[in-house]
């Protein structure tokens, strides 16, 4: 929050009210997945929310012909049919078209008679991509989409994930049963035409002993109408300590295909929030095993952690200081190399690493920052002299790209041929994966969160009138602000309990003009990785005002400059927006007015009137935020990553709480604010 401004525009728009998802035959394969469109509205109806499952956010393009939106599968697949969810900008006359390459495309279906509304279009036709191409809008403004959903019969990809069903008549076992006519084998037995149930009740869960560990990439739920809201997938070595691997708070029922990656030999669905007042049913609970299916690794080995690496050039100025070939293989996500911008802004540019011995190479992963490669080969050598091209590409498209390979060699190199803009070459990482070579292991993920979590640290801010937040818990956080602000900060003088059990940060201006505020934070006190952390908290709310419930990587504090340190803001309101909250990520690839986040607005509102709870559910996998309950905004790591930049979340963080006057966004105070101003906590709370 402190250190950008965080640029977020919002469309008004109508939500659908009482709008129940689209159905259609086959497997729901378009939600969640890779998405882009050749224009947007503005910034508040990206292309991703016309496949986030969610019917109140939407694509809108600019007012333009034509205009598509394509989805990115993650493999090929044969369609069934296409449903599309127009918002009052719809198009007369539009195709669906397929392709295996995202270049040359087929049609599936066309038309010059688009009827608006909710369309569900039979199609015929198979490819990894699908998009949705308008010629013709019926209104003066863009074409606008609340959903866009392709269903059908999903492939195998690139990778080795198995399309047979691991789970098939293994021992199941569950929390509960509704009755002796729904047990849980029954979602394991291979009939479409008998289920699972439990009973009506929170939370509930469904396990599979596959009989041996297994990799595990994908599981199918085929709901009955009973289905779960919230759920994760977990995987165990043991049945007893579980890892969630897969996490919604928005699932939409039917049939869900989910992609994952996981190791263990059960596997279980652990319900957490119902959909209907009953309780939980599944016809059927597939797994499915192997190897790759897309994801980054698929039970290799990692070849390329804190190995030498090399390069054409790198960079090492005031915009990328230090951004060496080693940065590369380091598995810090915040740190990147780039060639040099003297003399590498050429081509060609390449970086190599060296495994320290013969290795088969299966698999490489490229995290580009935007100064990517459209054209390039992945190569391979003996003696770092003569390489041979294991892969080879005219059409790379930056961000996260994983690469199924085949290669043997010791040396491995990224050869760029075609840079995408008058930049470099940079790349956040640079991943080998397969067998020999010479590994050293890279540092384990911090462990995940129990299920369900146990509250590890709160504060409730009991204390006499007048008295000063927990000094075991909270340090005081004096001085100037960021971003344009115009508080100083004090110790102490703007923080107090005010005898009800609340903590009160309070913004003025003193009689010398002088705007003050508050700011603590638990650094020392509470660093942590993962888990739930909420605050109750009703904001200040006028003209220039700036409130926020917030968190920072500890490594801050140890000299990892901002945004490479992350930063997850839970909650900021700003006084001139009296209907909405934001929650927004930042970080080396995405901060300041490029955050990743979203607004939750309450129309007509004002967040300042009452108190609201505010959270997040953060695990190695995900974030999910949300407002008094209601999940409003997840951000999925591999979606992240293939979108926006690297996840730099998986170490500790520290919470933030502050009261800021005037700044960027917000404004300065004027003739309309008034002052003073108290933000007030009535508790904060971690579980773990």
């Amino acid at each position: 929050m402190i250190f950008a401004f965080v640029a977020v525009l919002i469309a008004t728009f109508a939500l659908a009210v009482g709008q129940a998802p689209a159905r259609a035959e086959g497997t729901l394969l378009s939600q969640g997945k890779s998405v882009t469109a050749s224009s947007t509205e503005n910034a508040g109806t990206p292309a991703s929310a016309a496949v986030d499952g969610n019917t109140g956010t939407r694509w809108s393009s600019a007012a333009a012909d034509p205009q598509w939106l394509q989805v990115d599968l993650g493999a090929t697949a044969t369609l069934s049919s296409v449903v599309i969810t127009w918002e009052t900008a719809y198009a007369k006359a539009f195709r669906i078209q397929t392709s295996g390459d995202g270049t040359s495309w087929t049609d599936a279906y066309t038309t010059t008679t688009g009827t608006g509304g909710v369309q569900t279009l039979a199609v015929n036709g198979s490819g990894r991509y699908v998009r949705l191409y308008t010629t013709q809008r019926a209104t003066q403004w863009g074409v606008s989409l609340w959903e866009f959903q392709v269903y059908g019969t999903a492939g195998t990809g690139t990778g080795t994930c198995s399309t047979s069903n691991a789970a098939l008549n293994k021992s199941a076992t569950a929390s509960t049963s509704e009755n002796a006519g729904t047990p849980a084998g029954s979602a394991v037995d291979g009939n479409a035409g008998t289920r699972w149930s439990s009973v009506a009740a929170d939370p509930q869960w469904l396990q599979v002993d596959l009989g041996s560990s297994q990799n595990i990439c994908g599981v199918q739920l085929s709901w009955e109408t009973a289905y779960a809201k919230a759920y994760q997938i977990q995987v165990s070595a043991d049945g007893a300590t579980w890892n969630t691997v897969y996490s919604t708070a928005d699932g939409r029922g039917a049939t869900e295909l989910i992609t994952l990656s996981g190791t263990g030999r059960y596997i279980r669905v652990y319900g957490t929030q119902r959909a209907t007042q009953y309780g939980y049913s599944l016809w059927e609970f597939q797994v499915f095993t192997g190897g790759g299916g897309g994801n980054p690794g698929g039970g290799r080995t990692l070849l390329s952690y804190g190995k030498p690496g090399t390069a054409s050039t790198y960079q090492d100025s005031g915009n990328c200081g230090g951004c060496t070939p080693a940065k590369a293989f380091d598995e810090d996500p915040a740190t990147r190399w780039a060639t040099s911008d003297v003399n590498g802004w050429v081509d060609p540019g390449w970086i190599a690493v060296d495994l320290g011995a013969t290795a088969h190479v299966t698999q490489v992963v490229l995290q580009w920052d935007p100064a990517y490669a459209t054209a390039y080969q992945i190569q391979v050598s003996p003696d770092g002299a003569n390489w041979t091209s294991i892969y080879s590409t005219t059409t790379g498209k930056g961000f996260k790209e994983t690469l199924d390979v085949d290669g043997t060699g010791r040396y491995v190199r990224m050869y760029g041929t075609a840079r995408s803009n008058g930049y470099g070459y940079s790349l956040w990482t640079f991943d080998v994966y397969g067998t020999g070579g010479n590994p050293t292991p890279p540092p384990a993920l911090p462990p995940a969160p129990n299920n369900p979590p146990r509250l590890v640290w709160s504060d409730e801010f009991n204390g006499p009138a007048g008295g000063k937040p927990d000094a075991s818990k909270w340090t005081q956080d004096p001085g100037n602000g960021q971003n344009g602000e115009l508080e100083l900060y004090t110790n102490g003088d703007n923080t107090n309990l005010d005898g009800n059990g609340n903590l009160v940060i309070e913004a003025r201006r003193e009689a010398n003009g002088q705007y003050t505020s508050g700011r603590i934070n638990t650094h020392g006190h509470l660093d942590f990785t993962y888990g739930h952390a909420e605050a109750r908290i009703k904001v200040s709310g006028t003209q220039g005002l700036w409130p926020a419930f917030w968190m920072l990587g500890s490594n801050f504090k140890s000299g990892t400059p901002w945004p490479n340190c992350g930063e997850i803001d839970i909650m900021e309101h700003v006084g001139k927006v009296a209907d909405s909250v934001y929650s927004t990520l930042h970080a080396p690839a995405y901060f300041g007015g490029g955050g990743y986040g979203s607004p939750y607005t309450l129309a007509g509102s004002d967040f300042a009137n009452d108190f609201h709870t505010y959270a997040v559910d953060w695990d190695s996998t995900h974030m999910t935020f949300a407002v008094d309950g209601h999940s409003f905004f997840t951000v999925d790591r591999a979606t992240l990553e293939q979108t926006r930049g690297p996840w730099v979340y998986d170490h500790p963080f520290y919470i933030i709480l502050n009261n800021a006057v005037g700044g960027d966004w917000p404004g300065n105070p004027d003739a309309t604010t008034v002052l003073p101003q108290k933000m007030i906590v009535d508790y904060v709370r971690v579980s773990q």
